[in-house]
């Protein structure tokens, strides 16, 4: 509401102002609009003073809110106040005239520009790196600190006083001990009698000239002492003299009536590597004599050892009592075209003997990996009480159309058919103790199978190895004891055990099939006739059902009745049977858990 005024006339009591009522009426609208009388928040009440220039709260401590509606601000002169944002309402710069005192971080998102002295109380640090606690300005720089900055001029008088006290030091061949002022002094290089020195850019080099032999230069020496030296591959025109020995083109002579030695040290050997050797005077060996080849005319006679590494050609007989080839060597005798070794006197072989090509042994042949006989049978016997071992290679395998034998054992038979050789003869296949016959493809029998049959007659133990797959007889005899059968642990094997009760037990006596131990259970049911009548009633196991039992009345147990067993899981077995309850009696589950 805007401000009302009070009409008061052109001068006192001219009846022009407005009435008394009309007057007050305004005041006490006017003063509704500072204080209110409702209370509203949107009025100025009691407890606010607006005094002069001032707005003074009456209440004690506590604070002067200015809260605008909406998204509007508080506008003091230029200055805008949103929330905790100040901002300039004419766009310009706001300046602060006196100090800031922050008691919290300051955080400047924008460039900061510092028109006179900045100073921090105790360290600036950076987004990283070491935080700055001051900047020394130290010559020497002594105190050797991590958080100090050093002033332009310190860091200046440091560097030169560090440049000016280094030199270089170095020693030469002569061990003589010598430095260079980096400051002041430079390092010469000069060479010596046949050396010279070059520089170009940062590089020394350092080169002979024409008067220092080299490795692969050719010069000539005069007048030279060469003290144990290693000459290779050197040319020598003239007389070479070297102590008694004279070499003179292709020929090497001693002095007069001296021997001429060829000594090799420790194991070398001498070797003439020519085409071939003459000899006009006699030849003395000592010792052993390996030669490639040798043509003698006439007898040979060697009363020592002979060594040949080549081929020895012997055109009349050689008469010897052993003879041995080098290490690990072969020992080859060829004859020529189409002779034979012929070996006329007894033969003894030790160790392994090769035969390359066809081998006969009388009416035996060896050829190749074939076995035959160019006459009649072939007959392997061996000693009385050993054994003939077939053994072929890994991956061999040993084949014959028929094979006959008393005893055979094989570790893999593979065969089209296994018959019995005997007319009407069984065909036994069995194995060593309680190891089982496997058979892992599809088995297709053309004839009949028979079942083995074994007939319990007291507590037992039931095995895999014994009863599986067999037909099981309940049959104790007299039917007047107790049978306890306990199964094996299942384990998935599918091994079936039929059972066929052939003695019904009398009075109290059962037949009792139960697991082995309280983890084994049996799941299933077995199907019940009322022989009253012609009701069938099936009665299946529960969660813990382990136990099985047959008492040859509400029970069921009469003869002919049957029951399966198959192991189908670990802990698992499945029943199925078909039993009979006498006229008279009333069908009862044969399952319970007794088992601990």
């Amino acid at each position: 509401m805007a401000r009302q005024n009070i009409n008061i006339g052109s001068s006192a009591n001219d009846g022009t102002g407005d009435p008394l009522r009309t007057a007050f009426d305004k005041i006490n609208d006017n003063f509704i609009e500072l204080y209110g009388s409702d209370g509203s928040a949107n009025t100025l009440a009691s407890d606010l003073d607006v005094n002069g220039h001032r707005i003074i709260s009456s209440r004690s401590n506590e604070n002067i809110i200015l809260s605008p509606a909406g998204t509007g601000s508080v506008v003091a002169g230029a200055l805008k106040f949103n929330g905790t944002t100040i901002s300039s309402d004419d766009s310009t710069q706001i300046t602060i005239a006196e100090n800031i005192q922050t008691t919290g971080t300051l955080d400047v998102t924008g460039a900061t520009a510092l028109g006179s002295t900045l100073t921090v109380g105790t360290s600036l640090a950076l987004a990283t790196g070491a935080t700055v606690t001051g900047i020394a300005d130290e010559d020497d720089m002594t105190s050797n600190s991590a958080t100090l900055l050093a002033t332009q001029q310190s860091i200046k008088a440091y560097v030169d006083s560090q440049v000016t006290a280094q030199d270089l030091d170095f020693a030469c061949d002569d061990s003589t001990s010598l430095s260079i002022d980096l400051d002041s002094e430079s390092l010469q290089f000069s060479g010596g009698t046949g050396i010279t020195t070059a520089g170009t850019l940062n590089t020394v080099t350092i080169a002979i000239d024409g008067t220092v032999v080299t490795l692969t230069g050719s010069q000539t020496l005069t007048n030279k002492v060469l003290t144990s030296p290693t000459i290779n591959g050197a040319t020598m025109t003239g007389n070479v003299t070297v102590d008694n020995i004279t070499l003179n083109d292709n020929i090497i002579s001693s002095s007069s009536n001296a021997d001429l030695i060829l000594d090799p040290a420790g194991t070398g050997d001498i070797k003439l590597n020519a085409t071939s050797v003459d000899v006009t005077g006699n030849a003395s060996v000592s010792g052993t004599l390996t030669t490639a080849d040798i043509t003698t005319t006439g007898n040979t006679t060697v009363s020592g050892n002979s060594t040949v590494a080549g081929v020895l050609t012997v055109q009349g007989s050689i008469n010897a009592d052993t003879i041995v080839s080098s290490s690990n060597g072969d020992i080859t005798i060829d004859p020529a075209g189409t002779g034979a070794i012929k070996l006329t006197g007894p033969i003894t072989a030790t160790g392994t003997q090769t035969t390359t090509g066809q081998f006969n042994i009388d009416n035996l042949r060896l050829d190749g990996n074939t076995v035959s006989s160019t006459s009649g049978g072939i007959t392997l016997s061996p000693l009385a009480g050993q054994n003939l071992v077939l053994g072929p290679t890994s991956g061999g395998i040993v084949t014959a159309p028929e094979l006959q034998a008393t005893l055979g054992e094989f570790t893999t038979l593979r065969a089209d058919a296994l018959q019995n050789d005997t007319s009407d003869g069984d065909l036994a296949i069995s194995t060593q103790g309680t190891g089982a016959v496997t058979v892992a493809s599809q088995l297709t029998l053309s004839g009949s199978f028979k079942k083995a049959i074994h007939t319990f007659t007291a507590t037992d133990a039931i095995t895999e190895t014994e009863h599986a797959g067999r037909t099981l007889l309940l049959g104790e005899v007299g039917g007047n004891a107790n049978v306890v059968l306990t199964l094996p642990d299942a384990t998935g094997s599918g091994n079936i055990y039929h059972f066929i009760v052939s003695v019904a037990m009398g009075g109290s006596t059962t037949y009792k099939i139960q697991v082995p131990d309280a983890n084994n259970t049996i799941t299933g049911q077995i199907m019940y006739l009322d022989e009253d009548g012609t009701a069938v009633t099936s009665f299946p196991t529960v969660a813990a059902s382990d136990t099985i039992t047959l008492n040859s009345g509400t029970q069921g147990g009469l003869v002919g009745d049957t029951l399966t067993l198959i192991d189908i899981a670990a802990d698992k077995y499945a029943v199925s049977g078909q039993m009979r309850v006498a006229a008279g009696a009333n069908p009862a589950t044969p399952f319970s858990e007794a088992v601990s």
